[in-house]
């Protein structure tokens, strides 16, 4: 199926450039049979979390740089290799279909390199890996390489390990229909094998993904897909009947509707800057059939859209880099930028400024992030502590993550839960 290479080196072709893999890996799909695709999937998902390590061997199996314009055959290199040091399939098939997806690519003349390489990396493997970095070794960029180490020491092994693996499908009991021993006897009676999950009071993870509509019961809202260190915020918060709450940033809406099914009665706000993920947040809604206000808005320019009722409880969680959730979202290895972290910390700051005058007095405000670095995490909570006079820090109570001078830290696991971080702020009377 040289074709499925060829689309993937596509796809990977377009996100170096600077598209994500949310967008492109469904143009790849369309040009490739149904049943293709999730070989399809593997190619692209794999070859960007080993990227890294793919691409340094590579370089060392050829003796020039490709120019700009052929930059889709490094990135069929790279699935080559991810192949051979990494999937089951042989590996004459897998060098075979590679050399000839150079013709799928229009570049039938290099069909002999793509060999060649590919056939060298064979035989030399065990030098090339040694000839590594650390940081290439670990399939990581080197500033995040340098600052999950300068942030995590102890724990840096483990944290890089996690990101190049795949995700655990994770899912949220909908208590308004069931508890979860209900839900966990659904499962197995599908003949789908789950745990509960370690932390979340809701949380279940399943021993293999299926699809969500092989889930009991999923299109009425029996239950929905929500990592366990995403499902923590409703149990901090612990939103009680008829409060008025903020979703600010919404959107897809997980936690919005994690929400609602943790009270009654809640008045809750979901505003998100994207309007057509808005969109996500009501076809969430819709099947859990929950009700929210949704407001296409700026959550940092609050003024043109709240309507001066405050807030008993503000979740926030902040755009961030993402870093806490690398192996769901692959592409943030070639995306994301060290010069990219001091604005993000900004940005947090920000909206946390903007959205402290809606919070009412002696209200809570949770904010979150799915990062693991502290500049964007406690770096943040520290600065607003400092500048807002009224503002108070609240410890979390939990037996989950690392406690912090300021809120608590999820590290990625193996099989388990994302990264994630929580702070809660308290408003004080005055």
């Amino acid at each position: 199926m040289p074709e499925v290479r060829a689309a993937a080196a596509r796809c990977l072709q377009a996100i170096a450039n600077g598209q994500s893999l949310s967008r492109e890996l469904p143009r790849a799909e369309q040009k490739v049979k149904h049943d293709q695709r999730p070989l399809l999937r593997e190619l692209c998902y794999g070859s960007l979390r080993q990227f890294w390590r793919l691409e340094a061997l590579a370089g060392q199996c050829l003796s020039k740089p490709f120019k700009s314009k052929d930059e889709d055959l490094l990135m069929l290199l790279c699935i080559g290799i991810y192949q051979l040091e990494y999937m089951r399939i042989p590996a004459h098939a897998a060098i075979n279909t590679t050399v000839n997806a150079s013709k799928s690519l229009r570049k039938e003349w290099a069909k002999g390199l793509t060999n060649a390489v590919l056939r060298r990396f064979q035989r030399e493997r065990d030098a090339l890996l040694a000839d590594l970095s650390p940081a290439e070794a670990s399939a990581h960029p080197d500033w995040l390489y340098a600052a999950i180490h300068e942030a995590w020491p102890a724990q840096a092994g483990a944290i890089l390990d996690a990101n190049n693996q795949h995700p655990p499908l994770c899912l949220r009991n909908n208590v308004l229909q069931q508890d979860r021993e209900a839900y966990l006897q659904a499962l197995a009676q599908a003949g789908i094998e789950a745990r509960p999950c370690d932390f979340a009071a809701n949380g279940i993870r399943l021993i293999q993904p299926v699809d969500v509509n092989a889930l009991p019961g999923f299109a009425e809202g029996r239950a929905s897909v929500q990592d366990e260190s995403a499902q923590l915020c409703a149990e901090i918060l612990k939103p009680q009947k008829g409060m008025n709450v903020l979703d600010a940033c919404a959107a897809p809406g997980g936690k919005s509707c994690h929400l609602l099914e943790s009270a009654q009665e809640l008045a809750l706000t979901c505003v998100d800057i994207d309007e057509t993920r808005l969109g996500r947040v009501q076809d969430n809604l819709a099947r859990l059939k929950l009700n929210a206000t949704l407001v296409a808005g700026n959550a940092a320019e609050p003024e043109s859209w709240w309507n001066r009722e405050p807030f008993d409880q503000i979740l926030l969680d902040a755009p961030c880099s993402a870093t806490g959730v690398i192996r769901r979202n692959p592409d943030i290895k070639l995306h994301r930028r060290a010069s990219d972290i001091p604005a993000l910390a900004n940005t947090q700051l920000g909206l946390l400024k903007a959205l402290w005058p809606s919070l009412k007095p002696g209200g809570l405000l949770l904010y979150a992030t799915c990062s693991v670095l502290p500049a964007e995490n406690e770096a943040v909570i520290e600065r607003f502590l400092g500048e807002q006079a009224d503002a108070g820090h609240r410890p979390i109570d939990a037996d989950w993550g690392l406690e912090r001078p300021f809120g608590r830290q999820l590290l990625p696991e193996n099989g388990k839960h994302d990264g994630f971080y929580y702070a809660l702020l308290s408003k004080q009377s005055v």
